[in-house]
């Protein structure tokens, strides 16, 4: 055996009637045909039994009308539902599919060989051999077949096709002869007490075979023409072949005969034997279709590389493209099966498979037109989003009219593959349909919020982070993460300054390299790299230009301007200002990080219970901003165990010599007052009197802090503390500190019923 990974299988060369129609037709005039319908018939009477052929047809229909939609849509490749559903749903719904499938399809192997099996031994005594043993046999050329690869199996198939065609005629004449309008109308009403789902339970694997012919995309010539073409043509035929032989039962014998003789087809046809050779044939081919469908799913998975142990199996004959290797993995599975012999208990839950996918495959064509993508142009006119819609809801309603239990452990199923996949799954390999459907969805919730009212209820910190600095990147993202509190979104900026080509190029390399570095941080930051001649114009112009509809910029972030040895009315130190001026003037709140890495590393390391944020308290639109803040970084898994503590400066009666015992009932009553606000705004926090609030105060009051809050002001000479007095430009000693200042004033115990209306 020599077979290739690396090199690529060969075009395909079948056509419409023998890639598609052939083994999808094949399929669904199977077992049930010959010895369930009459069944059916009889049991259900006539006209329960034509609505159960036209309920389970219409999911035929309705997800052929979906596939004829997505397949003139794409440019459809090898691996049948598993490529469509994975290209459009993504990898998780696709591998979770294809896995599925591909172990229904193996096992339906043995369940087709098995009902062979009972075909054979009920015209022949072959008391010297099980069933089972006739099944396995019946595998052992099929096997042969599948591994030659499709050209080989396609000519048995219309072998078969002759076959069931002179079974089917065999049996026209000689219910013809037989027909009676009397025995016809007796047999309108139900001759047995079997409930209406029972029977459709029964019937309803009859119709699963349609999309057989799916699973052979990868060899098809002109896949865009035949899978829509070839899959109408079978169900349709089909449709009309069971209406059609369903009459012509219920005109030939009353229903309790029907209902109590499994062979009523080969004791009505002129020719018995055509009848057995039909029902042969049937299985054989039903079973011949599953064995070429379900390797060609195993190898699109293997070559997708979702599950890594899979690997070995994307390798493909060199000359025919036949994946050999997953053709050995099914007959392992179908011998297996037929081994086990209690077909009884996963036949439900094989059956629910199929419904899985044809939902799946209704629901990702709905998925792909819902999403409202530019790039959905299917070539088939007729094609409605509310038609696929349709079908997946009638699938799922199948799947628990039919057996609840399977159904539901079918779901279960899936939805574990599914969790697997999307634990282990980082990026798909190619493009699918969900970033379509995201923006179709941000793009309704920005219309949505744009016919709203901005409330203090709804305010989330909206953040542009300035890191020009690679330096003193990350810990400023950190810190991001911290103050958004999984209520809000950064977008990490990098300001460049230049005209002209040579500039626009380094622009969009640094906007990759950015991208890059940010990449799996958790939250997700999001990368923007401004290019400007004038860098202060350019600030000033992304500050007011960010943002999209009601979505806009509030928080401006900063590192601090930490150069030793610059004087805090320098130069340099009133331009640093100047940024944080534009930023308040443009409507963003200020926080700027003062923290070495050095120092939040320490914090980092503290045990999360032994942590203190520190917020120093001026009763002002800064103080609620950094109290806000600081609760949400206590919403972190990093530190939601911190404790919280308000530092409230002693009263400033104390700098005017007043009293004493006038200075401590003002300062009793300015921590009664605090600590009433925390309890209004449902935030907790310990308040505490502390001595002073000056900036050199700081760093004693908060020694042993673990993040502080500190609001502070923007003068012209810089940023400034509470009292107008310049900061230091180098903060070493204190602890990791946050500078807020806010611009809008925030009601932290704003009510629904109150503000705009």
């Amino acid at each position: 055996m020599t077979e290739s990974a690396a090199a690529s299988p060969p075009a395909g060369r079948l056509g419409t009637f023998a890639g598609v129609f052939t083994p999808s037709i094949l399929t669904i005039l199977g077992i049930i045909l010959f010895l369930r319908l009459g069944y059916v018939v009889g049991d259900a009477g006539l006209l329960r039994a034509l609505a159960i052929i036209a309920l389970a047809n219409a999911v035929s229909v309705l997800t052929s009308w979906s596939l004829a939609a997505i397949a003139t849509n794409l440019k459809v490749k090898g691996g049948g539902d598993y490529y469509l559903i994975s290209r459009t749903l993504g990898p998780q719904f696709g591998g979770a599919i294809g896995i599925a499938l591909f172990f229904a399809q193996s096992i339906s192997i043995a369940f087709y060989a098995i009902g062979f099996a009972e075909g054979v031994t009920a015209v022949v005594d072959v008391g010297w051999l099980s069933e089972r043993g006739i099944a396995a046999l019946a595998i052992g050329p099929l096997f042969v077949l599948a591994w030659l690869g499709s050209d080989w199996a396609t000519k048995f198939q219309f072998a078969i096709m002759a076959v069931l065609g002179l079974a089917l005629l065999t049996f026209t004449i000689g219910a013809a002869s037989r027909f009676e309008p009397a025995i016809l109308d007796a047999n309108w009403q139900p001759a047995g007490e079997l409930p209406f789902w029972a029977l459709f339970a029964l019937f309803f694997p009859a119709v699963t075979g349609f999309t057989q012919g799916v699973s052979m995309s990868g060899e098809l010539a002109n896949p865009t023409r035949s899978l829509p073409l070839g899959t109408f043509l079978a169900v349709g035929l089909s449709t009309l072949i069971y209406f059609g032989v369903a009459v012509l039962f219920a005109g030939v014998a009353p229903g309790g005969e029907l209902a109590a003789d499994y062979e009523a087809m080969r004791h009505v046809s002129a020719w018995p034997a055509a009848i057995t050779a039909g029902i042969c044939a049937a299985t054989l081919s039903s079973a011949l279709a599953s064995f070429l469908g379900a390797p060609r799913i195993l190898q699109a998975l293997a070559n997708d590389r979702l599950f890594p142990l899979l690997g070995a199996f994307a390798t493909v004959h060199p000359r025919t493209g036949n994946p050999r290797r997953a053709v050995l993995a099914s007959v392992v599975i179908a011998l297996a099966t037929v081994a086990l012999g209690d077909l009884n208990l996963v036949a439900p839950i094989v059956s629910m498979f199929f419904l899985i996918s044809y939902g799946l495959l209704n629901y990702a064509t709905w998925y792909e037109a819902h999403a409202g993508s530019p790039s959905f142009r299917p070539r088939f006119r007729w094609y409605h989003e509310h038609v696929s819609l349709a079908g997946c809801l009638v699938c799922a309603a199948m799947m628990f009219a039919i057996d609840p239990w399977a159904g539901g452990l079918a779901l279960v199923v899936f939805a574990a593959v599914h969790q697997f996949l999307g634990r282990t799954v980082e990026r798909a390999r190619w493009n699918d349909s969900s970033r379509s459907a995201l923006f179709q969805r941000v793009r309704r919730s920005l219309h949505a919020m744009g016919d709203t009212v901005a409330h203090d209820r709804d305010w989330r910190p909206v953040i542009l982070a300035f890191t020009d600095e690679p330096a003193r990147r990350a810990r400023l993202l950190d810190f991001a993460s911290w103050i958004e509190g999984g209520s809000g979104l950064t977008i990490a900026v990098q300001m460049v300054e230049g005209e002209g080509l040579e500039a626009r190029r380094r622009r969009d390399e640094l906007q990759g390299g950015l991208a890059a570095e940010l990449e799996g941080r958790e939250p997700p930051v999001f990368a923007r790299v401004v290019l400007a001649g004038d860098p202060v114009v350019g600030f000033k112009t992304l500050v007011q230009a960010a943002g999209l509809g009601p979505i806009r910029p509030n928080v401006a972030l900063f590192n601090w301007f930490d150069r030793e040895g610059i004087a805090e009315d320098a130069p340099a130190m009133r331009a640093y200002g100047e940024y944080l001026r534009h930023a308040l003037r443009f409507g963003c709140s200020v926080v700027v990080l003062a923290a070495r890495g050095v120092d939040l590393a320490r914090a980092s390391s503290l045990p999360a219970d032994g942590r203190r944020i520190d917020v120093w308290w001026n009763d002002d639109a800064s103080s609620r901003l950094a109290l806000l803040l600081s609760y949400l970084v206590t919403r972190t898994v990093e530190w939601d165990e911190a404790a919280l503590r308000v530092l409230v400066p002693h009263s400033r009666q104390r700098e005017v010599a007043a009293p004493e015992a006038s200075a401590a009932a003002a300062d009793t009553a300015q921590l009664e007052r605090v600590r009433a606000f925390l309890d209004e705004v449902r935030i907790r926090a310990d308040a505490v009197l502390v001595d002073g609030d000056g900036w050199e105060r700081l760093a004693a009051a908060s020694a042993g802090a673990a993040l502080a809050f500190y609001p502070f002001r923007v003068r012209p000479h810089g940023p400034s503390d509470v009292r107008g007095e310049p900061l230091p430009s180098s903060l070493a000693g204190m602890p990791p500190l946050a500078l807020v200042n806010a611009v809008h004033d925030l009601d932290l115990d704003a009510q629904p019923d109150e503000g705009p209306q």
